[in-house]
């Protein structure tokens, strides 16, 4: 009897032995292409020679060394390395150890920025419906996932949830794509004045939306005015890329889409490619500035940011990302991907949308294809087809949930930078497998 406390109490799960590029291998010899990257994870793959040799190099130094007593040197190497191809005016670098911790530090790095500027009025937050910040506290009460929040909505701070751009359901026929997302991107300058201006810190928001809906980029324009929009009222511009950065996109950071310059970046994810935990925060100089000027001390913490060996193995991601050009490789593959899929599925009568940048694609189900008709979420289609495709040896990451936090069904993609043509054959012949058995099944 296992004494580990899963995820699901009642998964009985393979056990993982050995990862070689793009796949994972259990205890039985089965061998199952990573087609998600864990959760968007692995975008190395498995295996990486360089990057294990960096962690145990790091070893054979010091393993570990409170960041309130020293700093070390992977910190240091991997922080100037991030500010040197981050967006411009991002100047400062907070290394924490996964993705729910990076937004729990930009939540609380604006409230106080605020305190220490003299507007300690600024305290509301502003996200989407249907976003994912993480499961902290702080990060699940900036997400705006119904059936994630639901359990725990008496511990949450209040807030505010506007519209998602999300174009297959929210655009309407009579409206161009830009003109629909500067409609939805209003909704932040309404919210804005009804909460009052001086009340409001941030607006928080994925710049390609991924656990929630499934590789929803936002159309032309959209956050050109989010960011008019915050410049009017003072409001801090908080990106979370933690699934869609560090390459996902086909671009090191996925606002680069959209020329945005964010004030707070969270990412993670593709940061440490699985080989560590690893997350940071990133922040323009006024920010940093107004707390160094001020206080000089963040009220915020834990024990194992800046951690050396997971720093090692983030510069050693970051540097093969760059040195090995993956960018420009994710974004050739991506283009290939949509393509297949798109040849596969396009004309699918229970495929409604197939959408996403770069290696970070989304298919989202439907009952019916014309009305963009969900399943019954009874059908638990999303979990079938996680079920399906697991049995023929490939991981994908469906949800549920997609319309509306309660209702619909999508698969994301994510695979590793390194897949070659035929592993992106392999995926859509799987996935169309598991597909139809998750349908057929009563």
């Amino acid at each position: 009897m296992s004494h580990v406390f899963p995820r699901h109490t009642k998964a009985r799960l393979p056990v993982i032995m050995s990862g070689e590029g793009c796949y994972l291998i259990d205890n039985t010899g089965k061998r199952y292409l990573d087609g998600s990257g864990g959760a968007a994870v692995s975008c190395l793959g498995h295996g990486d020679a360089e990057v294990t040799a960096a962690i145990k190099a790091q070893l054979d130094g010091v393993a570990f060394a409170h960041t309130g007593f020293f700093t070390s040197e992977p910190a240091e190497k991997l922080a100037d390395l991030l500010i040197a191809n981050a967006p411009a005016g991002i100047e400062r670098v907070y290394l924490v150890s996964g993705g729910s911790e990076a937004v729990e530090a930009a939540l609380k790095l604006a409230r106080q920025y605020f305190v220490e500027a003299g507007e300690p009025g600024r305290h509301r937050v502003i996200a989407r419906r249907q976003s994912y910040h993480g499961n902290t506290l702080g990060a699940l009460a900036a997400g705006g996932n119904a059936w994630r929040r639901e359990p725990y909505l008496p511990l949450l701070a209040e807030t505010s949830h506007i519209s998602p751009c999300y174009e297959y359901r929210g655009r309407v026929e009579s409206e161009s794509a830009f003109d629909y997302g500067q409609r939805v991107a209003d909704e932040l300058e309404t919210e804005i004045l009804r909460l009052g201006p001086e009340t409001v810190m941030a607006f928080i928001a994925e710049p390609i939306v991924g656990a929630t809906m499934g590789a929803v980029p936002p159309v032309e324009g959209y956050f050109k005015r989010i960011r008019e929009i915050c410049d009017a009222h003072g409001v801090l511009l908080i990106l979370d890329e933690v699934m869609c950065g560090m390459g996902r996109s086909g671009r090191l950071f996925a606002s680069e889409h959209d020329q945005v310059k964010p004030d707070i970046i969270t990412i993670a994810k593709g940061l440490g490619a699985g080989y560590q935990p690893i997350g940071a925060m990133l922040c323009t100089a006024a920010i940093y500035n107004a707390i160094s000027d001020g206080s000089g001390y963040f009220q915020h913490g834990h024990t194992y940011m800046g951690h050396p060996v997971a720093c090692a193995a983030g510069y050693a991601v970051l540097t093969a990302i760059l040195e090995r050009q993956l960018l420009s490789r994710v974004r050739e593959a991506g283009d290939k991907l949509q393509a297949a899929l798109e040849e596969a599925f396009s004309q699918h009568a229970h495929i409604g949308d197939i959408r996403g940048r770069g290696l970070f694609r989304g298919i989202e189900l439907v009952a019916d294809r014309d009305g963009k008709v969900p399943f019954d979420k009874q059908r638990g289609i999303n979990n079938r087809v996680k079920e399906a495709a697991f049995e023929a040896g490939l991981v994908c990451y469906p949800a549920g949930g997609t319309v509306n936090g309660t209702e619909g069904d999508h698969i994301l993609l994510a695979p590793p930078f390194i897949i070659e043509d035929h592993h992106i054959d392999e995926i859509v012949t799987k996935l169309d497998v598991a597909i139809g058995a998750a349908i057929q099944r009563n």
